[in-house]
């Protein structure tokens, strides 16, 4: 067994948890994860924190939805419809931006949204 596997399934399980806590876990916990514990470098950690998010996001609306009717499918086509234009735009950004510059504007991002939510 890869010595990794491990820590990609402790990644997963705080991925999945905080989804389920906060309605995030790819971005702001898979990235950063698999970049500091596993060496991914940004763009792999990006690309593969999406991957996974498919499936997670999906198991969090069946749970939310199902479990507890805490899902406005129609809002949340609203959003995620319109969002594809920004996933486009983001990843050809991110192609052509240095990796250590995504890294400081991730870095500014997460922090402060930890200010905002204490704040």
């Amino acid at each position: 067994m890869p010595r990794s596997l491990p820590r990609l399934a402790a990644i997963a399980i705080v991925a999945g948890a905080f989804s389920g806590l906060f309605g995030v876990g790819g971005g702001g916990i898979v990235v950063p994860l698999l970049v500091l514990w596993l060496g991914y470098e940004e763009r792999e950690a990006t690309g593969t924190s999406l991957a996974a998010i498919v499936i997670i996001a999906g198991a969090a609306v069946l749970v939310q939805g199902i479990g507890y009717g805490k899902v406005d499918v129609p809002k949340g086509i609203l959003i995620g419809v319109p969002a594809v234009l920004g996933v486009v735009a983001g990843t050809a950004i991110q192609q052509r931006v240095p990796t250590r510059a995504i890294s400081g504007i991730f870095a500014v991002v997460l922090l402060a949204s930890a200010v905002s939510l204490v704040t």
